[in-house]
């Protein structure tokens, strides 16, 4: 797959100082703006285009902060960070979702072999990693999306402040149960995607992947009755079941985004551990139809192409779809974690890619 070209995001001092332009983890179109967030923040950003002549976008500036606390209650506070890492927009809302993962402590350089092994035997749980949360989208006075506390009878709401998040949900599955325990870089739960479709999220997990097939998580959140600041989650099918699992053959791969498009997703696949590649964009037709199949196989996707990767850096971490003007085939934006120095400016910006896919 081919780079068509290269834009810069550009962020404010604060934010470069907080490296979240270097730690980018999910990204989604809004119009003229991109929402994205950074996994070492309880924070999301707002871009805004600028575009050439052609119409076509140059690049992205006019950065707005947004405060996860200052809409919606997170378990640990507002200084920890909330390993947000994925986005999603429809029906007015833009979704929010943590890792919802463990982490093993890394091994620092410099370090005797007993702090080593120390640190390699210790696991962390911080809780604003395990939120959802769903923020009403208004349009502002200078035409641009902006989100807001309330807006008429909408309310920003999470899910995760009370044992109800969405690793709570899974502690009896019969898949995934045993992997809650588990760090997220050792194969245990890591939800790196989300899409929104109709009263509907699907949520990529990168890990586990079981014996090859990476996991899929469907559900229906809905508003508490009891508590408009809380989300709780709404039978998905005739089951009565509160989320639906699928499995999907992405040749040993994990979810590392997703992408709606019209009532197909775009999976952006990785591997599940801590490794650079390979990474491909995959098109599973069909995915937000109510009789999704549960198995999807290798013959259920297509593969759109293959992204570039580092040696220990440019590791593609969100997609969005970019929609230009007279642009043949279907325009990609792709947003890097761990960003190589090439794609860092002297005025503090980060290098995005546009690829173009058929289809």
């Amino acid at each position: 797959m081919d780079v068509e070209r290269r834009v810069t995001l550009r962020f404010a001092e604060e934010s470069r100082e907080a490296e979240t332009h270097t730690n980018l983890s999910a990204v989604r179109q809004d119009g003229r703006c991109l929402w994205v967030a950074g996994d070492e923040t309880a924070t999301i950003e707002r871009l805004t285009a600028v575009v050439g002549e052609d119409g076509r976008v140059t690049g992205y500036d006019g950065h707005v902060t947004v405060n996860l606390a200052d809409l919606v209650p997170l378990p640990a506070g507002p200084d920890e960070e909330a390993d947000i890492e994925g986005l999603a927009r429809g029906n007015g809302w833009l979704w929010a979702i943590g890792s919802h993962s463990l982490k093993r402590k890394k091994v620092k350089p410099g370090q005797s072999g007993a702090k080593s092994r120390k640190r390699l035997a210790t696991v962390v749980r911080e809780d604003n990693r395990f939120i959802l949360a769903r923020l009403p989208l208004v349009t502002g006075e200078d035409g641009l999306p902006e989100v807001v506390r309330e807006d008429g009878g909408r309310t920003a709401a999470v899910l995760g402040l009370r044992k109800d998040s969405i690793t709570d949900l899974l502690e009896d599955d019969p898949h995934l149960a045993p992997f809650l325990s588990i760090p997220s870089k050792d194969n245990g739960i890591d939800i790196e995607g989300v899409a929104a479709h109709g009263d509907r999220l699907y949520i990529g997990l990168r890990g586990p992947v079981l014996r090859g097939w990476a996991v899929l998580i469907e559900i229906r959140p809905g508003t508490d009755p009891k508590d408009p600041q809380r989300l709780r989650l709404l039978p998905v099918g005739d089951d009565d079941a509160l989320y639906h699992t699928h499995f999907m053959d992405l040749g040993g791969l994990g979810i590392r985004d997703l992408c709606p498009h019209g009532d197909d997703l775009l999976v952006l696949t990785g591997p599940s551990m801590d490794l650079d590649g390979p990474v491909r964009v995959m098109r599973w037709r069909g995915a937000a139809k109510a009789d999704a199949p549960e198995i999807v196989t290798s013959d259920d996707l297509e593969l759109l192409g293959e992204l570039p990767y580092g040696d220990g850096d440019d590791h593609a971490e969100g997609i969005a779809v970019l929609d230009e003007p007279d642009a043949p085939g279907l325009g990609i934006l792709v947003v890097y974690d761990s960003p190589s120095p090439a794609r860092l400016t002297e005025d503090g910006g980060v290098v995005a890619d546009v690829v173009r896919l058929g289809g």
